[in-house]
């Protein structure tokens, strides 16, 4: 197993906790659960509804992707959590094909949770694997 390898991408979004935003070993990298708030304004208010929300989560993790060199193309896993699965979980499944290459998606895992940082109604963590 090679070393572990920490990264914090200077221009992604501000870590609303202790973490790195990416580690990487084997050729796997390990990409922190993203907000949906703007690196350029860490402070503005988080945009309206789930789409937009997760709009601009995707936006922050190919920021941190992008960082290292890597791109959606590389992501083979994704978790997704919402804190209003129920009424958002539709919304989430129409828009989730666009951000991919048609017949390319990754595998995928989709949580109902109590609450999450910032007030968000959505978080997205990646696996993506280095060609």
């Amino acid at each position: 197993m090679s070393e572990l390898q920490y990264h914090l991408v200077s221009s992604g979004p501000r870590p609303v906790a202790p973490f790195s935003h990416a580690v990487e070993t084997d050729g796997w990298v390990f990409v922190t659960g993203q907000m949906p708030t703007d690196p350029a304004a860490p402070d503005a208010p988080l945009p309206d509804g789930v789409e937009a929300q997760t709009r601009r989560v995707v936006e922050n993790l190919k920021i941190v992707l992008g960082g290292i060199g890597l791109g959606l193309e590389h992501v083979t896993m994704a978790r997704i959590y919402l804190t209003q699965f129920e009424r958002d979980y539709a919304a989430l499944n129409a828009l989730w094909p666009t951000f991919f290459e048609p017949g390319k998606l990754p595998a995928r895992t989709t949580v109902g949770v109590t609450a999450l940082a910032v007030g968000a109604l959505v978080e997205i963590d990646l696996v993506a694997r280095r060609p």
